[in-house]
């Protein structure tokens, strides 16, 4: 058996656990990341722009992930819905921020390899195990591995996963939701021009996302109840095609080479602490919702520079001080997007015609006034008021 020490580990070799292990080798910190092997993603993610100056604080937004990734210039929100109200279109552009790009859509095959040689490079050490537990001393976290080894640290980063190992050793619950959804993920090539637009149309049953990649192709996010999800996930890549065309009304022309798809079913969850016995939950540890807005991995990435800020405010990184500063950091920004993200959500699910008129009366005051449009637009990055250091825009 080998007893490993560190200052910090960072358990999960997803893209927030590689952000906050390089953050806090960078910053001096001795840092190991537990990953018990390579993630292989295939989707592409929309990382807005404080999410961006992360990649590039850190060294990983390189000329050739820049090169592989697609600019979000513009976002168009349209009504497909059919119902009786119906809520106007909303059309956001970057420029209206004075930005050139509300951010960027990045592929996580590239992104994650990209990640894991920063933070190498970082001097970050890496063990490639899996955490089956932890335990806590007045001044340490004794971390034990599926292979009888120890890691023992003064602060433990959890990355582990919805079914995160540490959360359950730090005695955190967990409030759970589903939504009778799942989503299909999948990415196409398309005869017309996207034109950096990505376009989020509010079905009935969900959204249908298109989010643009470099030269004429898209990735989609499709939303919608079980059995449809199932029934398009049955189909032939030229019928999925033929379905994806009709859904965006003919917007980006042929749609062909529909490439593999994945199902995911729709669900909830949110820790009730962010912080305990010298553990600090980070990513979908902490927080999971559905696919609404471009939350998730930016959401997760600010928790990753929120843990560094955090750490660093304390000579003991795990002590209390450190694990009630970093809840705090925590809890309304998470508590409020998941809650907007829910409630869009459930007035699509909906049957009531209350709940349709709600979504199309709130979208008409954003089309209305300027300054709601403004306020909802920064609200979508996040103001810069409540962003970790590393995502700061420090020209601004």
């Amino acid at each position: 058996m080998t007893n490993n020490t560190c200052t910090a580990v960072v358990v999960g070799g997803g893209p927030a656990g590689l952000a906050a292990a390089t953050l806090l080798a960078q910053a001096g910190v001795d840092t190991t990341c537990l990953s018990a092997a390579t993630i292989i993603d295939g989707r592409t993610i929309a990382l807005m722009m404080p999410s961006i100056r992360l990649l590039q604080a850190i060294g990983t937004w390189t000329p050739e992930l820049i090169e592989q990734s697609c600019p979000l210039k513009h976002l168009h929100i349209r009504d497909d819905t059919g119902n009786l109200v119906t809520a106007p279109d909303l059309r956001f552009a970057a420029t209206e921020l004075e930005q050139d790009a509300f951010g960027w859509n990045v592929p996580l095959q590239v992104l994650i390899p990209s990640l894991r040689a920063t933070a190498e490079a970082a001097g970050v050490k890496f063990i490639a195990d899996a955490a089956t537990g932890a335990s806590t001393t007045s001044d340490r976290i004794i971390i034990a591995t599926k292979s009888g080894d120890l890691i023992t640290a003064k602060v433990a980063v959890a990355a582990d996963g919805i079914n995160s190992v540490l959360r359950q050793s730090a005695g955190i619950d967990v409030r759970a939701w589903s939504f009778d959804q799942m989503a299909l993920i999948t990415r196409f090539k398309h005869s017309a021009p996207h034109n950096f637009i990505s376009t989020e149309w509010h079905r009935r049953g969900g959204l249908f996302t298109t989010v643009p990649m470099p030269g004429h192709q898209s990735s989609l996010v499709w939303m919608d109840r079980p059995d449809k999800i199932a029934a398009l996930a049955a189909l032939s890549p030229k019928q999925l095609a033929a379905e994806i065309q009709l859904a965006s009304h003919g917007t980006l022309g042929l749609v062909t080479d529909v490439e593999s798809t994945q199902s995911f079913p729709m669900r909830g969850r949110q820790a009730q602490r962010f912080g305990a016995k010298r553990t600090l939950l980070i990513g979908e540890t902490a927080h999971v919702f559905p696919p609404v807005g471009a939350q998730g991995l930016n959401m997760s990435l600010r928790d990753a520079g929120h843990v560094v800020d955090s750490i660093q405010e304390s000579d003991d990184p795990g002590s209390d001080s450190v694990m009630q500063a970093y809840d705090q950091r925590r809890q309304g920004d998470i508590t409020s997007r998941t809650s907007a993200i829910s409630l869009v959500n459930h007035t699509l699910l909906a049957e009531m015609s209350a709940a349709h008129l709600l979504r199309a009366t709130g979208f008409a005051a954003i089309a209305a006034f300027p300054p709601l449009r403004s306020f909802v637009m920064r609200q979508g990055l996040s103001p810069d008021d409540t962003l970790p250091f590393a995502m700061r825009d420090v020209a601004a």
